[in-house]
């Protein structure tokens, strides 16, 4: 009985030494990041769908394993909560964390988009990013303040887009996080 005993010690701490060289195996990591990659696509594609997402919300995320963090700006708590259902049903996604801030109804803030959303998409050369199905520019408004979130194509549209939404009448700040596709030659 005791040589049954050490045998199966000495089984267990074998298993318990091999099993942190496997799970950080190169398969397995390449494994964790293809699901990743995986999920950042599918996330993505689930809340570019939400039928109520428009240019003055702002859905963002982040995939950590099976994890799911949800953050952003939306005018409609629906939004908020569709999102969630929505990354909740996707395969490997076990846990959604929903840090989605619903901005407070205003009419102020209503008016100071739609000012802004004439103002940038009016521009000629801003025009473009209006037609696009899932417009790139998101124009978040909360007390007057406006954040411009998204992504444009050169430094120039970037620069534009904040030109034209501090021009806007009641705007109390802009700040400009929008993203440039292409750097600026040096």
């Amino acid at each position: 009985m005791k040589k049954v005993f050490q045998a199966i010690s000495v089984l267990a701490l074998s298993c318990a030494m091999i099993a942190p060289a496997v799970a950080s195996s190169p398969s397995r990591m390449n494994a964790d990041t293809r699901l990743e990659q995986r999920l950042n696509g599918e996330v993505h594609h689930a809340l570019a769908m939400i039928p109520q997402y428009t240019v003055f919300d702002n859905l963002a995320y982040r995939v950590d394993g099976d994890t799911v963090t949800l953050f952003g700006q939306v005018r409609n708590a629906v939004i908020k909560d569709v999102a969630e259902k929505s990354v909740k049903r996707l395969e490997g996604v076990d846990h959604v964390s929903n840090q989605i801030e619903v901005l407070p109804a205003s009419f102020n803030d209503d008016q100071i988009r739609m000012q802004v959303a004439r103002a940038l998409f009016g521009d000629g050369r801003l025009s473009t990013y209006a037609i696009e199905p899932v417009a790139p520019i998101h124009i978040i408004v909360k007390d007057g303040h406006v954040d411009l979130v998204g992504v444009v194509r050169t430094q120039t549209d970037k620069n534009t887009a904040f030109i034209r939404a501090n021009g806007v009448p009641g705007v109390f700040s802009v700040e400009n996080n929008l993203q440039v596709e292409i750097p600026a030659r040096s």
